[in-house]
This record gives C-alpha cells, structure tokens and sequence, in this order.
C-alpha cells in the first residue's frame, strides 16, 4: 500500500519516508540502533503527542519481499521493548518529514486513542490444533451421527452418489466447526482472568482447532503463558498447544488513516 500525501506524480528516485509504527513521542529525530528496510536507518519524526518510526526509502512500489518483511517485523519486535506501539502495515510510504507529520497531525486522537488502549500490554497468540492421523476418522469415532451417516452411505459397498458425498462432507464440516466453538469457548473462559481482549482468527487449516489473539498486560506474560499450561491438561493427547509472542497488538489496533 503507499500512501502519498502529495497529488503530483513522484519519480522513483524520490526519497520516501516508510512508516513502521506510531509510538509516543518522546524526541523528534531519535535515532535506534537497529536496522530497518533495506538497511537503512531508524528514527522518529514527531509531532505533539505522537510520533512515527520511519526510515528513508525510495519512494516507490515495494515487494513484499521475505527479506522486507522480515526487517519491517524486526523493527517492531525492538520498539516493543521500550515503547508502546502502533503498527502499521507493511508497504506504508509517506512523500516525506512534512507529510508524516500532516499524517499525525490529522490522525492524533485516534493514535492517541489507540496508544491509550494498548498501553503497557502486547499481543499473545495461542493455537491448538487437533494432533491425529486423520480428522476425519476422529470426528467419526466422536460423533455417532457421523458415523451413522458414513456407513449408510458406503453401506453394501456401494459406491456413493455426488449428492452423498456433499451431504457427508457438509455434516463433517458442520460438526467440526462446532466442535471449534465449543473449545473455543471452553479456553477464552478459562484464560479470562488472563487477559485484557481475545480475537478469534479464522482456523488456517482443517486441523486447527482455533488460532486465538489475546491482549495481555506485558506484566502478565508469565501468568497468561501459565495459565494456557493448565489450559491444555485438561485436554488430552489429541491437541496440541502453541503459544507465540510477545508481538505489537496488530490484531487489537483499529485506524484508518485520514490524509485530509
């Protein structure tokens, strides 16, 4: 995504200011001693309140390229440590210093808003997956309804119509997804005193039993980190627990940018 502030069409060779983060300001033209994109230098430019973390690039279309984004992480996984952070999303380019300024002039009190609201917490992620052969076998040894219908289908050794196979398949998914919902539900209140705000992602694959963001104060890392311990003794051998973090909230941070 770019975001240029300027309506005049830009030669490639323009120097851009890439946007990283919006953080609290604490002096303009702070340097860091770590490295962003494409090597170049981190600082602030700010404005009252707030400031963003940038670095001069070309300002031009980037490729979301491993080696970019994995610099565009790295900064903020350093800037968690000392800051509270807004982040932005990978590719954000502003035309340059008076630009981003313009940029947390208009925006200031939804950055400040939104800094308010992460203040001293960072973002957990929790998935737990079903760790078996095969799911769909696993659903037919829970689910008595399932397993009915399969051996009415195969019954005979018939071999089964489209129309069976799309009424076994809509069954297991609907089982399934229940299934998800009812663990789902069955961790966020165990983990309730553990965190400030969950978000349910969509599971990234059929195995996966839920793929959870949680917002935890940074202090109560440790109790969040054991209280999904105790979480998983109550499930058994057939799911897995795994626990990533401390990452920036990107799951609880919510702006539209506004340029005018």
């Amino acid at each position: 995504m770019s975001l240029l502030a300027s309506a005049e069409p830009l030669k490639a060779t323009a120097r851009g200011r890439y946007l990283y983060a919006i953080v609290d300001n604490s002096s303009d033209g702070q340097t860091f001693d770590y490295l962003g994109l494409d090597s170049s230098t981190v600082y602030t430019i700010g404005d009252d309140a707030v400031a963003a973390i940038v670095s001069d690039l070309p300002n031009q279309k980037l490729r979301p390229e491993r080696r970019r984004l994995a610099a565009h992480h790295a900064v903020l996984k350093e800037l968690m440590a000392d800051h509270t952070v807004l982040p932005m999303a990978f590719g954000l380019l502003a035309d340059g210093p008076e630009a981003v300024r313009r940029i947390l002039r208009i925006n200031h009190d939804a950055f400040a808003e939104q800094l308010d609201r992460v203040r001293g917490r960072v973002e957990m992620g929790l998935r737990v997956s079903w760790d078996v052969a095969n799911i769909f076998e696993y659903m037919i040894g829970l689910h008595e309804e399932l397993r009915s219908l399969r051996d009415q289908i195969f019954r005979g050794g018939r071999t089964p119509s489209q129309d069976d196979k799309i009424d076994l398949g809509r069954a297991f998914d609907r089982l399934l997804n229940a299934s998800r919902e009812a663990h789902l539900q069955r961790v966020t209140a165990a983990l309730r005193s553990h965190i400030v705000e969950n978000q349910a992602n969509p599971p990234r694959s059929e195995r996966e039993v839920l793929n959870l963001a949680c917002l935890v104060e940074r202090e109560q890392q440790q109790a969040f980190e054991q209280g999904v311990l105790l979480v998983a003794r109550r499930f058994d051998n057939n799911f897995a627990f795994d626990i990533t973090g401390p990452w920036p909230p990107h799951n609880f941070v919510d702006i539209t940018l506004h340029l005018a």
